[in-house]
C-alpha cells in the first residue's frame, strides 16, 4: 500500500525538500506524501529517533529520504544542515517550516521566558531556517516555502504565546513573498485548525478536554485529517501554484466563519480526504482523556 495523493505521480521527481518537525504528526504525513510523488525529503527535528522511524517508512514504501537531528532555534545548527543537504544533493528546491508547538495557559500567567521560548520555536526558529536556506541557495536558485502557522484569526484566548508567533510568522511570510519574488522564490503559509494527529496527545488534560469540545464548533462538524493538510502545502510547492505567493490557505472547516448570529447545525455530510496510508489515530480520539 502508498499514499493515496491526489496529485500526479512523479511531480517532484529530482526535487530535494525539506520538512521540519518531520519526525510525527503533520510533518510525517507530508514528508510520505511528498516521497510518493518523487520528492527526495529531508527530515529535520530534534529527536534523532523519531526522524529515522519516519525515514524507515519512507524507505519501505520506496521513497528517497535523509535525516537531520538540528534544534531549528540555533543559527549555527540550521546552517550545518543546510550545507549537509547542498553538499549530499547539490539542491533545496522546497522548505516546509512545519517545527513548533506550544501549551495551553491563561495568558496573565505566561512568564516571559515561557512566552519568549514558543515565540522562538513557531516564529525565530522558522525566520532562521527561511533565511539561511534562501541566502545559501534559493536566493539564486528560486524555490518555494511554506510555513505552517494556526487558526489565529480573531485571537487564540489560551495560547496568547503562540497566537502572537504565528501571526508574526504570516506577516514574516508575506513581506518574504515580495522581497524575495525577483529571486524565483514563492513563500505562503498554511493555517490548520484542529487537525487530528499526535500533537493532541501532547497537550495537559485539561487542553485535551477543549479539544474533544471541538467538532461541533465548526461549520463542517469534525476535525481534519493530516493529508488534508498536506494536500495544501504539497499544491503549494507544486507548479500549478507558480503564481500563487504572499498567500494564506486556511485548512480549518471553516471554523473562523463560525458567528453568533447562526446556529452550526450537526452534519455528518463532510468526509474526511484519508490519503495517509499510515494514519495513526491520536490516543486522545480512540481512548480519551488520560485519567489522573
Amino acid at each position: 500500500m502508498s499514499y493515496h495523493s491526489v496529485f500526479r505521480p512523479g511531480v517532484f521527481e529530482g526535487r530535494t525538500i525539506i520538512v521540519t518537525g518531520g519526525g510525527s504528526g503533520i510533518g510525517r504525513c507530508t514528508a510520505h506524501e511528498l516521497a510518493s510523488l518523487g520528492a527526495h525529503v529531508v527530515l529535520v527535528g530534534r529527536k534523532p529517533e523519531k526522524l529515522e522511524a519516519v525515514a524507515a517508512e519512507i524507505i519501505e514504501d520506496g521513497g528517497s529520504v535523509s535525516t537531520h537531528a538540528c534544534d531549528i532555534r540555533e543559527e549555527a545548527q540550521v546552517a550545518e544542515v543546510i550545507d549537509a543537504v547542498l553538499k549530499a544533493r547539490g539542491r533545496i528546491d522546497g522548505l516546509v517550516n512545519n517545527a513548533g508547538g506550544q501549551y495551553r495557559a491563561p495568558m496573565k500567567t505566561l512568564s516571559t521566558k515561557g512566552f519568549e521560548a514558543v515565540v522562538r520555536t513557531n516564529l525565530t526558529g522558522g525566520f532562521i531556517f527561511m533565511r539561511e536556506v534562501y541566502t545559501r541557495w534559493m536566493e539564486a536558485n528560486g524555490g518555494a516555502i511554506v510555513n505552517i502557522i494556526a487558526d489565529i484569526w480573531n485571537g487564540w484566548p489560551d495560547y496568547a504565546h503562540s497566537g502572537a508567533a504565528r501571526g508574526g510568522m504570516l506577516t514574516l511570510s508575506e513581506t518574504a513573498a515580495c522581497e524575495w519574488a525577483a529571486s524565483g522564490v514563492r513563500v505562503n503559509t498554511v493555517a490548520p485548525g484542529g487537525i487530528a494527529s499526535s500533537g493532541f496527545d501532547a497537550y495537559t488534560p485539561e487542553a485535551q478536554a477543549k479539544i474533544l469540545e471541538y467538532p461541533p464548533t465548526v461549520p463542517l462538524q469534525r476535525y481534519g485529517t493530516e493529508a488534508e493538510l498536506s494536500a495544501a502545502i504539497v499544491f503549494l510547492l507544486s507548479p500549478a501554484a507558480a503564481y500563487i505567493t504572499g498567500t494564506c490557505v486556511r485548512v480549518d472547516g471553516g471554523t473562523p466563519n463560525a458567528r453568533g448570529t447562526w446556529k452550526l447545525q450537526p452534519s455528518d455530510r463532510s468526509k474526511p480526504f484519508e490519503g495517509f496510508h499510515r494514519a495513526k489515530q491520536p490516543k486522545l480520539l480512540t481512548e480519551g482523556v488520560p485519567k489522573s
